[in-house]
Protein backbone atom coordinates (compact mmCIF):
# COMPACT_ATOMS: atom_id res chain seq x y z
CA UNK A 1 0.00 0.00 0.00
CA UNK A 2 1.28 3.45 -0.83
CA UNK A 3 2.07 5.80 2.01
CA UNK A 4 -0.74 8.25 2.75
CA UNK A 5 0.55 11.71 3.57
CA UNK A 6 -1.05 14.64 5.31
CA UNK A 7 -1.15 17.67 3.02
CA UNK A 8 -2.42 21.07 4.05
CA UNK A 9 -3.47 23.53 1.36
CA UNK A 10 -2.46 27.15 1.68
CA UNK A 11 -5.10 28.46 -0.70
CA UNK A 12 -7.21 31.57 -0.64
CA UNK A 13 -10.45 30.43 1.08
CA UNK A 14 -12.86 31.44 -1.68
CA UNK A 15 -10.80 29.51 -4.22
CA UNK A 16 -10.13 26.46 -2.11
CA UNK A 17 -12.33 24.12 -4.13
CA UNK A 18 -10.11 24.74 -7.13
CA UNK A 19 -6.76 24.28 -5.45
CA UNK A 20 -4.40 21.67 -6.81
CA UNK A 21 -1.39 19.90 -5.42
CA UNK A 22 0.84 22.57 -6.95
CA UNK A 23 -0.81 25.15 -4.68
CA UNK A 24 0.10 23.18 -1.59
CA UNK A 25 3.37 23.75 0.20
CA UNK A 26 5.33 20.95 1.77
CA UNK A 27 8.91 20.68 2.87
CA UNK A 28 10.96 17.89 1.35
CA UNK A 29 11.95 16.31 4.66
CA UNK A 30 10.73 16.04 8.22
CA UNK A 31 10.40 19.72 9.19
CA UNK A 32 11.49 18.91 12.74
CA UNK A 33 14.88 17.59 11.63
CA UNK A 34 15.64 19.36 8.37
CA UNK A 35 16.56 22.80 9.65
CA UNK A 36 13.29 24.38 8.52
CA UNK A 37 12.04 25.23 12.00
CA UNK A 38 13.55 27.60 14.58
CA UNK A 39 15.67 26.15 17.37
CA UNK A 40 15.86 27.08 21.05
CA UNK A 41 19.30 25.80 22.02
CA UNK A 42 18.38 25.53 25.70
CA UNK A 43 15.00 23.87 24.91
CA UNK A 44 13.19 26.69 26.72
CA UNK A 45 9.91 28.03 25.34
CA UNK A 46 9.97 31.78 24.86
CA UNK A 47 7.49 34.24 23.41
CA UNK A 48 3.85 34.22 24.44
CA UNK A 49 4.11 30.88 26.27
CA UNK A 50 7.41 31.50 28.06
CA UNK A 51 5.72 31.45 31.46
CA UNK A 52 3.56 28.41 30.72
CA UNK A 53 4.41 25.35 32.78
CA UNK A 54 1.99 23.43 30.56
CA UNK A 55 4.03 24.31 27.47
CA UNK A 56 7.26 23.20 29.15
CA UNK A 57 5.67 19.92 30.23
CA UNK A 58 4.34 19.41 26.71
CA UNK A 59 7.81 19.78 25.20
CA UNK A 60 9.24 17.28 27.68
CA UNK A 61 6.46 14.77 27.07
CA UNK A 62 6.65 15.01 23.29
CA UNK A 63 10.40 14.41 23.50
CA UNK A 64 9.91 11.45 25.80
CA UNK A 65 6.94 9.80 24.10
CA UNK A 66 7.43 10.73 20.44
CA UNK A 67 11.15 11.46 20.15
CA UNK A 68 10.77 15.12 19.21
CA UNK A 69 13.93 17.17 19.59
CA UNK A 70 13.07 19.42 22.56
CA UNK A 71 15.11 22.35 21.26
CA UNK A 72 13.20 22.30 17.95
CA UNK A 73 9.77 21.91 19.52
CA UNK A 74 10.55 24.66 22.04
CA UNK A 75 11.68 26.88 19.18
CA UNK A 76 8.45 26.22 17.30
CA UNK A 77 6.25 26.95 20.33
CA UNK A 78 8.23 30.14 20.90
CA UNK A 79 6.78 31.37 17.61
CA UNK A 80 3.21 30.40 18.50
CA UNK A 81 0.97 33.32 19.38
CA UNK A 82 -1.45 33.48 22.30
CA UNK A 83 -4.65 34.78 20.75
CA UNK A 84 -6.85 36.38 23.41
CA UNK A 85 -9.76 36.69 21.01
CA UNK A 86 -9.88 32.89 20.71
CA UNK A 87 -10.21 32.56 24.48
CA UNK A 88 -12.98 35.14 24.55
CA UNK A 89 -14.81 33.43 21.71
CA UNK A 90 -14.54 30.05 23.43
CA UNK A 91 -15.99 31.57 26.61
CA UNK A 92 -18.97 32.80 24.63
CA UNK A 93 -19.46 29.27 23.30
CA UNK A 94 -19.45 27.72 26.79
CA UNK A 95 -22.70 26.05 27.97
CA UNK A 96 -25.15 28.42 29.63
CA UNK A 97 -28.28 27.97 31.67
CA UNK A 98 -31.32 27.12 29.60
CA UNK A 99 -33.30 30.20 28.65
CA UNK A 100 -37.02 30.67 28.25
CA UNK A 101 -38.33 29.99 24.73
CA UNK A 102 -37.26 32.80 22.42
CA UNK A 103 -37.13 31.32 18.92
CA UNK A 104 -33.52 30.15 19.15
CA UNK A 105 -34.02 27.32 16.66
CA UNK A 106 -35.55 29.62 14.06
CA UNK A 107 -32.56 31.95 14.27
CA UNK A 108 -30.07 29.08 14.18
CA UNK A 109 -31.75 27.49 11.19
CA UNK A 110 -31.72 30.82 9.39
CA UNK A 111 -27.92 30.83 9.41
CA UNK A 112 -27.61 27.60 7.44
CA UNK A 113 -30.80 26.64 5.62
CA UNK A 114 -30.77 29.61 3.29
CA UNK A 115 -31.48 30.09 -0.39
CA UNK A 116 -27.79 30.75 -1.08
CA UNK A 117 -26.65 27.67 0.83
CA UNK A 118 -29.22 25.47 -0.90
CA UNK A 119 -28.19 26.77 -4.32
CA UNK A 120 -24.54 26.32 -3.40
CA UNK A 121 -25.24 22.75 -2.39
CA UNK A 122 -26.86 22.01 -5.73
CA UNK A 123 -23.88 23.48 -7.57
CA UNK A 124 -21.46 21.46 -5.44
CA UNK A 125 -23.47 18.28 -6.06
CA UNK A 126 -23.43 18.85 -9.81
CA UNK A 127 -19.70 19.56 -9.82
CA UNK A 128 -18.87 16.43 -7.80
CA UNK A 129 -21.71 14.07 -8.70
CA UNK A 130 -19.50 11.10 -9.58
CA UNK A 131 -17.48 11.42 -6.36
CA UNK A 132 -20.61 11.73 -4.23
CA UNK A 133 -22.11 8.68 -5.92
CA UNK A 134 -18.94 6.70 -5.29
CA UNK A 135 -18.86 7.74 -1.63
CA UNK A 136 -22.49 6.75 -1.25
CA UNK A 137 -21.82 3.35 -2.78
CA UNK A 138 -18.79 2.70 -0.58
CA UNK A 139 -20.04 4.05 2.75
CA UNK A 140 -23.83 4.04 2.41
CA UNK A 141 -24.21 7.77 3.09
CA UNK A 142 -26.59 9.68 0.79
CA UNK A 143 -24.99 12.51 -1.20
CA UNK A 144 -27.22 15.18 0.31
CA UNK A 145 -25.91 14.58 3.84
CA UNK A 146 -22.29 14.80 2.74
CA UNK A 147 -23.10 17.99 0.85
CA UNK A 148 -24.98 19.44 3.83
CA UNK A 149 -22.09 18.85 6.23
CA UNK A 150 -19.76 20.74 3.90
CA UNK A 151 -22.37 23.47 3.47
CA UNK A 152 -22.86 24.00 7.18
CA UNK A 153 -19.16 23.77 8.00
CA UNK A 154 -17.53 25.90 5.30
CA UNK A 155 -20.07 26.83 2.64
CA UNK A 156 -18.62 24.10 0.43
CA UNK A 157 -15.07 25.34 0.91
CA UNK A 158 -15.90 29.02 0.54
CA UNK A 159 -14.56 29.73 4.00
CA UNK A 160 -12.25 27.23 5.65
CA UNK A 161 -10.77 29.61 8.21
CA UNK A 162 -7.80 31.95 8.34
CA UNK A 163 -6.48 31.31 11.85
CA UNK A 164 -3.07 29.69 12.01
CA UNK A 165 -3.68 26.21 13.41
CA UNK A 166 -0.54 26.26 15.55
CA UNK A 167 -1.69 29.47 17.27
CA UNK A 168 -5.24 28.20 17.82
CA UNK A 169 -4.19 24.90 19.35
CA UNK A 170 -1.35 26.34 21.45
CA UNK A 171 -3.65 29.04 22.83
CA UNK A 172 -6.30 26.54 23.84
CA UNK A 173 -3.83 23.95 25.12
CA UNK A 174 -1.75 26.32 27.27
CA UNK A 175 -4.01 29.28 28.05
CA UNK A 176 -7.52 27.86 28.33
CA UNK A 177 -7.69 25.57 31.39
CA UNK A 178 -11.34 24.56 30.91
CA UNK A 179 -10.48 22.57 27.78
CA UNK A 180 -6.72 22.24 28.12
CA UNK A 181 -6.61 18.44 28.20
CA UNK A 182 -8.61 18.13 25.00
CA UNK A 183 -6.67 20.72 23.05
CA UNK A 184 -3.32 19.43 24.27
CA UNK A 185 -4.25 16.14 22.63
CA UNK A 186 -5.21 17.94 19.44
CA UNK A 187 -1.92 19.86 19.39
CA UNK A 188 -0.07 16.58 19.87
CA UNK A 189 -1.93 15.00 16.95
CA UNK A 190 -1.34 18.05 14.76
CA UNK A 191 2.42 18.01 15.33
CA UNK A 192 2.64 14.27 14.72
CA UNK A 193 0.83 14.70 11.40
CA UNK A 194 3.09 17.56 10.40
CA UNK A 195 6.21 15.57 11.15
CA UNK A 196 4.99 12.44 9.39
CA UNK A 197 4.00 14.29 6.26
CA UNK A 198 6.66 16.93 5.87
CA UNK A 199 4.38 19.90 6.54
CA UNK A 200 5.75 23.05 8.12
CA UNK A 201 3.44 23.31 11.17
CA UNK A 202 3.55 27.11 11.01
CA UNK A 203 1.70 27.20 7.69
CA UNK A 204 -1.74 25.53 7.99
CA UNK A 205 -4.78 27.71 8.66
CA UNK A 206 -8.26 26.77 9.80
CA UNK A 207 -10.88 27.61 12.41
CA UNK A 208 -10.29 29.36 15.72
CA UNK A 209 -10.49 25.94 17.41
CA UNK A 210 -8.01 24.19 15.11
CA UNK A 211 -10.45 22.52 12.70
CA UNK A 212 -9.21 22.12 9.14
CA UNK A 213 -10.40 21.76 5.57
CA UNK A 214 -13.79 21.67 3.86
CA UNK A 215 -15.18 19.36 6.52
CA UNK A 216 -13.43 21.08 9.46
CA UNK A 217 -11.78 17.98 10.89
CA UNK A 218 -9.86 18.30 14.14
CA UNK A 219 -6.38 16.70 14.01
CA UNK A 220 -7.41 13.56 15.92
CA UNK A 221 -10.38 13.11 13.59
CA UNK A 222 -8.03 13.50 10.65
CA UNK A 223 -5.85 10.72 12.03
CA UNK A 224 -8.79 8.36 12.46
CA UNK A 225 -11.19 9.15 9.65
CA UNK A 226 -9.62 11.11 6.78
CA UNK A 227 -9.25 9.08 3.58
CA UNK A 228 -7.34 9.41 0.33
CA UNK A 229 -10.43 9.20 -1.85
CA UNK A 230 -8.75 10.17 -5.11
CA UNK A 231 -5.89 7.67 -4.65
CA UNK A 232 -3.15 10.23 -5.19
CA UNK A 233 -1.23 9.20 -2.08
CA UNK A 234 -2.30 12.10 0.13
CA UNK A 235 -5.19 12.81 2.46
CA UNK A 236 -6.02 16.41 1.65
CA UNK A 237 -9.01 17.84 3.49
CA UNK A 238 -8.91 20.94 1.31
CA UNK A 239 -9.49 18.81 -1.77
CA UNK A 240 -13.22 18.23 -2.47
CA UNK A 241 -12.74 14.58 -3.42
CA UNK A 242 -10.88 13.67 -0.25
CA UNK A 243 -13.24 15.82 1.83
CA UNK A 244 -16.29 14.01 0.43
CA UNK A 245 -14.80 10.59 1.10
CA UNK A 246 -13.63 11.59 4.57
CA UNK A 247 -17.04 12.89 5.68
CA UNK A 248 -18.72 9.74 4.38
CA UNK A 249 -16.15 7.55 6.13
CA UNK A 250 -16.67 9.49 9.37
CA UNK A 251 -20.41 8.83 9.23
CA UNK A 252 -19.93 5.16 8.43
CA UNK A 253 -17.40 4.73 11.24
CA UNK A 254 -19.88 6.21 13.71
CA UNK A 255 -22.67 3.82 12.77
CA UNK A 256 -24.56 5.33 9.85
CA UNK A 257 -27.15 2.86 8.61
CA UNK A 258 -27.73 2.99 4.87
CA UNK A 259 -31.37 3.52 3.97
CA UNK A 260 -32.48 4.12 7.56
CA UNK A 261 -34.43 7.24 8.57
CA UNK A 262 -32.88 10.23 10.31
CA UNK A 263 -35.65 12.22 11.99
CA UNK A 264 -39.39 12.91 11.70
CA UNK A 265 -41.60 15.66 13.00
CA UNK A 266 -44.39 14.50 15.32
CA UNK A 267 -47.56 15.92 16.83
CA UNK A 268 -47.89 16.17 20.60
CA UNK A 269 -51.19 16.36 22.47
CA UNK A 270 -51.38 18.97 25.21
CA UNK A 271 -52.03 18.05 28.80
CA UNK A 272 -50.25 14.68 28.86
CA UNK A 273 -47.03 15.70 30.56
CA UNK A 274 -44.66 15.99 27.62
CA UNK A 275 -42.54 18.37 29.70
CA UNK A 276 -41.61 15.53 32.04
CA UNK A 277 -39.63 13.75 29.32
CA UNK A 278 -35.97 14.43 28.68
CA UNK A 279 -35.35 15.99 25.30
CA UNK A 280 -32.32 16.30 23.05
CA UNK A 281 -30.15 13.96 21.05
CA UNK A 282 -28.98 12.09 24.16
CA UNK A 283 -32.53 11.13 25.15
CA UNK A 284 -33.77 7.61 24.40
CA UNK A 285 -37.42 6.80 25.02
CA UNK A 286 -39.49 3.72 24.44
CA UNK A 287 -42.35 4.22 22.05
CA UNK A 288 -44.80 3.33 24.79
CA UNK A 289 -43.43 6.12 26.98
CA UNK A 290 -43.68 8.62 24.17
CA UNK A 291 -47.26 7.66 23.40
CA UNK A 292 -48.16 7.84 27.09
CA UNK A 293 -47.01 11.45 27.10
CA UNK A 294 -49.04 12.44 24.07
CA UNK A 295 -46.62 11.87 21.20
CA UNK A 296 -48.39 10.70 18.04
CA UNK A 297 -46.14 8.07 16.43
CA UNK A 298 -48.43 7.14 13.57
CA UNK A 299 -46.28 6.68 10.49
CA UNK A 300 -43.02 6.57 12.44
CA UNK A 301 -41.15 3.48 11.21
CA UNK A 302 -39.31 0.91 13.29
CA UNK A 303 -39.65 -0.43 16.81
CA UNK A 304 -36.60 0.84 18.64
CA UNK A 305 -36.12 3.68 21.07
CA UNK A 306 -36.27 7.25 19.84
CA UNK A 307 -34.79 10.52 20.98
CA UNK A 308 -37.30 13.29 21.60
CA UNK A 309 -36.23 16.60 20.08
CA UNK A 310 -37.80 19.88 21.16
CA UNK A 311 -36.92 22.82 18.92
CA UNK A 312 -37.51 26.34 20.20
CA UNK A 313 -39.15 27.73 17.08
CA UNK A 314 -40.56 31.23 16.75
CA UNK A 315 -44.12 29.94 16.47
CA UNK A 316 -43.81 27.54 19.42
CA UNK A 317 -42.02 24.32 20.23
CA UNK A 318 -41.55 21.88 17.36
CA UNK A 319 -41.32 18.23 18.38
CA UNK A 320 -39.38 15.68 16.37
CA UNK A 321 -38.12 12.17 17.01
CA UNK A 322 -34.59 11.17 16.15
CA UNK A 323 -33.41 7.78 14.91
CA UNK A 324 -29.93 6.28 15.12
CA UNK A 325 -28.74 8.18 12.07
CA UNK A 326 -29.64 11.47 13.74
CA UNK A 327 -27.31 10.47 16.55
CA UNK A 328 -24.57 9.83 14.01
CA UNK A 329 -24.81 13.42 12.77
CA UNK A 330 -24.40 14.65 16.35
CA UNK A 331 -21.07 12.83 16.50
CA UNK A 332 -19.84 15.48 14.08
CA UNK A 333 -21.07 18.25 16.37
CA UNK A 334 -22.74 17.48 19.69
CA UNK A 335 -25.76 19.68 19.13
CA UNK A 336 -29.39 18.91 18.37
CA UNK A 337 -29.71 22.15 16.42
CA UNK A 338 -26.59 21.41 14.38
CA UNK A 339 -27.80 17.95 13.39
CA UNK A 340 -31.26 19.25 12.53
CA UNK A 341 -29.78 22.04 10.40
CA UNK A 342 -27.71 19.46 8.51
CA UNK A 343 -30.80 17.29 8.02
CA UNK A 344 -32.98 20.14 6.79
CA UNK A 345 -30.29 21.54 4.51
CA UNK A 346 -29.77 18.03 3.11
CA UNK A 347 -33.49 17.67 2.40
CA UNK A 348 -33.68 21.08 0.74
CA UNK A 349 -30.61 20.47 -1.42
CA UNK A 350 -31.90 17.07 -2.48
CA UNK A 351 -35.30 18.51 -3.42
CA UNK A 352 -33.76 21.35 -5.42
CA UNK A 353 -31.25 19.02 -7.09
CA UNK A 354 -34.01 16.59 -8.02
CA UNK A 355 -36.18 19.36 -9.40
CA UNK A 356 -33.29 20.63 -11.49
CA UNK A 357 -32.72 17.17 -12.92
CA UNK A 358 -36.41 16.73 -13.67
CA UNK A 359 -36.46 20.07 -15.46
CA UNK A 360 -33.73 19.20 -17.92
Amino acid sequence: MHRIAFVLALCVPVLVAGCSASAQQRVALDPFSSGVLPVAADAEVRGDFAASDAAARFVARMAREHDFAPEVLAGLLSEARREQWIIELMDRQAPRAKRAPNGAWTRYRGKFVTADNIAGGVRFWRAHAATLERAGARYGVPPEYIVAILGVETRYGGYVGTTRTLDALATLAFAYPRRADYFTGELEAFLLMARESGVDPRKPQGSYAGAMGLGQFMPTSFQRYAVDFDDDGVRDLWDPTDAIGSVAHYFKAHGWRAGAPVTMRVRVSAGQGIGALKTGFTSAHSRAALRAHGVDLDGVPGRGRLSLLALDARGGTEYWVGFENFGVITRYNRSTYYAMAVHQLAAAVRARHGAALAGR
